[in-house]
């Protein structure tokens, strides 16, 4: 019996999916029992715990095969960062105290670096956490989230305008979509290892904004220009879509890091790498779909 975190997010849920219909005995942890009560009709057993808990997560990790544990973001959090390296100490002291059999974690690429990544640096926590917990451990270091483009979906559809925090933009780097994770972190878990393993995850090629603007092109049947926001307008952007000031910091430092090359699948020293099949244009249309 598997169990999956994050059901109530894009990864997680794929993932508890993806196990459930290849006949696996899935329980997944929900904060709200409310929101498992879908999860339950799909055959699916429903524990209720905060991951902050150790005793209830303790609990809910009880018994089981494995687990796919994440540290859910927060942007609205006083110290995100601070919050998420407390919730990845809290998740291995469960793993440690329920004798979790094997793990597999969402991490992200960057996660090798010990500083200047800004929000990466909870994903860093979180290997080192688990990873000292002993139990044989797999790290998804997934490269940007193709679905990171939500935000400014309805900005391309009103305006024809996609802006952008990457820069250049005509450098293409590795995106994923966040259902090829999920049925990663399926895959993953389903195989057997001993050690720390960590698996680099991309899509099936690399991503421009010119790019991610043609897709937009295509869905929306119309003309889409894509716009480079200058740093000095990063923090006011975010500011304005609800960030607080602790996220926004570690936000601009993420993406300063990415356009520096600081973050990058060239210098991360995963293990192994894996690649999606889902390609920027699917991700794209059916964002816009949300979104129109």
């Amino acid at each position: 019996m598997y169990v999956v975190t994050g059901v109530t997010g894009r990864t997680g849920a794929v993932a508890a999916r993806t196990l459930i219909e290849a006949g696996e005995r899935v329980r997944v942890v929900v904060r709200d029992a409310a929101k498992g009560e879908a999860w339950a009709r799909q055959g699916a057993e429903v524990a209720v715990a905060d991951l902050a808990d150790v005793p209830a997560l303790s609990d809910a990790l009880s018994g089981a095969t494995g687990a796919y544990l994440l540290v859910p973001p927060s942007y609205t959090e006083p110290a995100p960062i601070a919050r998420g390296q407390a919730m990845a100490a809290a998740i291995a002291e469960a793993v440690a105290a329920a004798r979790l059999p094997k793990l597999v974690a969402l991490s992200s690429v960057g996660a090798d670096r010990p500083d200047g990544t800004g929000l990466i640096l909870v994903n860093r926590a979180v290997e080192q956490r688990l990873a000292a917990t002993g139990a044989p451990a797999t790290f998804l270091r997934a490269a940007y989230f193709m679905e990171n483009w939500a935000g400014v979906a309805g900005v391309a559809a009103a305006q024809g305008v996609l802006p952008s925090f990457l820069a250049p933009l005509d450098r293409a780097i590795p995106m994923v979509a966040t259902a090829d994770i999920g049925r990663a972190a399926a895959r993953a878990l389903r195989e057997d290892w001993t050690g720390t393993r960590t698996i680099g995850l991309e899509g099936p090629a690399a991503v421009s904004p010119n790019d991610v603007a043609a897709a937009f092109a295509q869905a929306l049947g119309r003309p889409v220009q894509s716009v480079a926001v200058p740093e000095a307008g990063w923090a006011g952007a975010l500011s304005q879509a609800g960030f607080s000031p602790g996220a926004v910091d570690g936000f601009v430092e993420l993406n300063r890091a990415i356009n520096s090359g600081h973050v990058d699948f060239a210098t991360d020293p995963a293990a192994g790498h894996r690649r999606g099949t889902t390609p920027i244009d699917a991700v794209i249309a059916g964002l816009i779909k949300t979104a129109v």
